[in-house]
């Protein structure tokens, strides 16, 4: 259940996390990076789970940027091992609680048998509607924003739209998150302050929260402070409330 000092009408319907600090927290602990990673998963299983219980609509997690292949070639090779042995263990518990599950980025540069159970996972829990959890893997926003523009461009110039139709709305529907509302909250770990082209597009008008905490650490005790600063946030979108008249 919801913490009593949280305001049910106030609950973020969209939590983006950005899981910062898995290889200092294992070097902490004087283990390998990958340690870090493996406990980096659990807690973002926990966090799912955490966030379905509360009544949190949508979460999506940054697990790995167009910028991630540039680290060393035995990490990276075991995440998209992790990312594979992850959803071939975790697929069917999530679907039975209902989870549905979505993935954003170029996808195409993913190791074959990885996309083979991202699209079986897909599309075995699209219907289902407890939570949305979307993962990020190769993805890149300026990436993503420079496909959707070169694809209305397209579609100009086959005539199929006109220059003048071109608005925020036709944008959006060609982004990877074309089903997704825009997250309420982001939340990022290990002290970094920076978006890390994450959602550029989807983030104008988000809250932002920024924690020392490593991201292995990231407990429901400290997603619980997450959302009370969240819920002390005024989210006006750009306006000036109305002055009530004296």
């Amino acid at each position: 259940m919801i913490p009593p000092d949280l305001d049910p009408q106030k609950i973020p319907q969209h939590i983006a996390v950005i899981m910062d600090g898995n290889g200092r927290w294992a070097t902490r602990q004087g283990l390998p990076r990958i340690a870090g990673h493996r406990q980096g998963a659990r807690t973002l299983k926990e966090l799912l789970r955490c966030c379905k219980d509360w009544g949190i609509k949508a979460l999506t997690a940054y697990a790995f940027s167009t910028e991630n292949w540039q680290r060393p070639i035995e990490e990276v090779d075991f995440l998209m091992l992790l990312f594979e042995r992850l959803l071939r263990r975790e697929l069917s518990q999530m679907h039975r609680e209902g989870v549905r599950i979505s993935f954003i980025g170029d996808l195409s540069a993913l190791p074959k048998s990885l996309q083979t159970e991202m699209e079986r996972s897909m599309t075995e829990t699209l219907n289902n509607q407890a939570i949305h959890f979307t993962v990020a893997v190769n993805y890149g926003s300026r990436n993503e924003i420079t496909r959707a523009c070169r694809q209305v461009a397209e579609l100009v110039q086959q005539g199929k739209l006109s220059a003048d139709a071109v608005n925020e709305d036709i944008v959006e529907q060609h982004l990877y998150t074309v089903d997704t509302q825009p997250p309420d909250l982001l939340i990022r770990t290990s002290g970094e302050m920076r978006l890390s082209n994450f959602l550029l597009w989807q983030m104008a008008y988000t809250e932002m929260y920024f924690t020392d905490i490593l991201w292995p650490d990231f407990d429901r005790a400290a997603f619980h402070q997450a959302l009370l600063s969240y819920q002390k946030r005024d989210r006006r979108f750009g306006q000036v409330k109305a002055l009530i008249p004296a």
